[in-house]
């Protein structure tokens, strides 16, 4: 049976070497792959970059969520409130855009953005590390957006992109003035 399978696999190869061969057709170079714009070893393509800013998003949300009832400073309850709707909002249109391109946001943070709600739900020092983490996010998503809005592959997703900046930037202002 092993025998037969290679066999099989041998024969395929074969028909398919000489098939290419027999074209009539001219030999036509693929052009050489363009190298992606990176931020941070993100290259600016539409599933990347979506994967990452639903990421973001639901890291705002979940983190946001803790703080409403973890924060001991009324101001982080208050940002967080905001936080939470902006980020639903804004991982609406992702989804809706995304969908356009048969591409659908995972309902899971990223690795890295697990990891700092697990340190933000194991933390003593809640409104620190919730304030910290916010700043490093936003952060981190302000440039992704910003790239992507002004250089991403997606035409549809741009557009997002573009929206996202001057909400993300208000949240960022808004923590580090807290």
């Amino acid at each position: 049976m092993r025998r037969y399978a290679q066999l099989i696999l041998i024969g395929g190869s074969a028909a398919l070497t000489l098939a290419g061969c027999a074209s009539e057709q001219p030999s036509r170079r693929a052009p050489p792959p363009r190298a992606p714009v990176v931020i941070r070893g993100i290259p600016l393509r539409a599933p990347a970059y979506l994967a990452t800013a639903a990421s973001i998003d639901l890291y705002a949300i979940k983190s946001s969520q803790l703080a409403q009832t973890r924060a001991r400073d009324a101001r982080l309850r208050d940002f967080a409130r905001a936080e939470i709707s902006a980020h639903q909002g804004l991982g609406s249109q992702l989804s809706y855009a995304g969908r356009r391109l048969n591409l659908l946001p995972s309902a899971e943070l990223l690795p890295e953005h697990q990891r700092m709600l697990d340190t933000l739900t194991s933390t003593s020092d809640f409104d620190g590390t919730y304030r910290r983490q916010g700043i490093q996010v936003h952060e981190a998503a302000l440039k992704l957006h910003s790239d992507f809005a002004a250089r991403g592959e997606s035409p549809t997703l741009r557009p997002v992109a573009a929206n996202a900046v001057p909400i993300i930037r208000a949240h960022l202002q808004r923590l580090r003035g807290m």
